[in-house]
């Protein structure tokens, strides 16, 4: 073989391997894509960049996979169950206390699945590789918690953040148990 050959060569290896690099590079950024749903736009639009973006919630996938996550047990869902209802009933009576308990709540519940239970985005970012669609849920409640911004909340801005807590409350205890018994 001459030089030119050799180089040739070397230059359709190269080429070929570039290829399958972006190939792969592409179909992960699918599979992060899908399985992260509204948080890998969210993720993109916070860091500004798809890779950083890409690589950031592979980061956490592989944070999660780590963790001791588990369904709940027939007690644990029947305790939960019935303190939401409470939580749910002395809305009513005074809803500014109500979201403080369904955020502490939330954070119980977080804890006993198995989820660490260091500073809250932290535990949205846990959250966000097994349940992407209600996140935004979890960070809308708790943008709105009464202790935050200086003022007190209006009580259609507490009943949003009730609903935004029900929708993540609802993922991580009823959906479980449901594919838990499936």
């Amino acid at each position: 073989m001459n030089t030119g050959t050799i180089i040739a060569l070397i230059i359709v290896v190269a080429l070929v391997l570039i290829g399958f690099w972006l190939w792969n590079r592409r179909r992960e950024q699918e599979a992060i894509r899908e399985q992260f749903g509204p948080e890998y736009e969210r993720t993109v639009a916070e860091v500004g960049d798809r890779g950083k973006a890409m690589d950031e919630l592979a980061a956490r996938r592989h944070r999660v996979e780590k963790l001791d996550i588990r369904s709940l047990t027939n007690e644990e869902f029947e305790r939960f169950s019935l303190q939401w209802r409470e939580v749910q009933a002395h809305f009513v009576d005074n809803p500014t206390e109500a979201i403080h308990q369904a955020d502490g709540l939330i954070t119980q519940l977080m804890g006993v699945r198995g989820y660490p239970m260091s500073d809250f985005d932290q535990r949205a970012a846990d959250i966000s590789v097994d349940h992407p669609h209600v996140v935004e849920h979890y960070r809308a409640a708790h943008e709105m918690l009464p202790s935050w911004g200086g003022r007190d909340a209006t009580t259609e801005e507490l009943r949003q953040a009730m609903v935004h807590y029900r929708a993540l409350f609802d993922e991580l205890l009823v959906h479980d148990q449901a594919r838990k018994t499936a």
